[in-house]
């Protein structure tokens, strides 16, 4: 009997809680790069796989994305002739060494 009314009093402070619960609302869903842009920049849709094509055809290899500026520009790290780069694929395509 204690057992079946603390399961009752147990599921009406549940019921209550939930009536005055505030509810919550999952935020709009945004990339990576969406989130530290300003309003009005568009993302495109390039992807880190296609970055990544870009810079190996370019002549860099072990090519690692790491993630997309509000310019549409994929930076990541690779190796060239041997030596550890960061490099720059742009929104056209055009493949850059950066730190030059």
């Amino acid at each position: 009997m204690q057992k079946a009314m603390a399961q009752g009093i147990g599921a009406a402070v549940l019921a209550a809680s939930l009536m005055i619960a505030p509810v919550l609302v999952a935020p709009p869903s945004f990339t990576a790069a969406q989130a530290a842009c300003e309003p009005g920049d568009v993302i495109d849709n390039t992807t880190a796989e296609m970055a990544k094509r870009r810079a190996e055809s370019a002549g860099f290899t072990q090519v690692r994305m790491l993630r997309k500026g509000c310019d549409n520009t994929w930076h990541g790290t690779a190796m060239k002739g041997g030596t550890p780069v960061n490099v720059a694929v742009s929104a056209s395509g055009q493949v850059n060494q950066e730190g030059d």
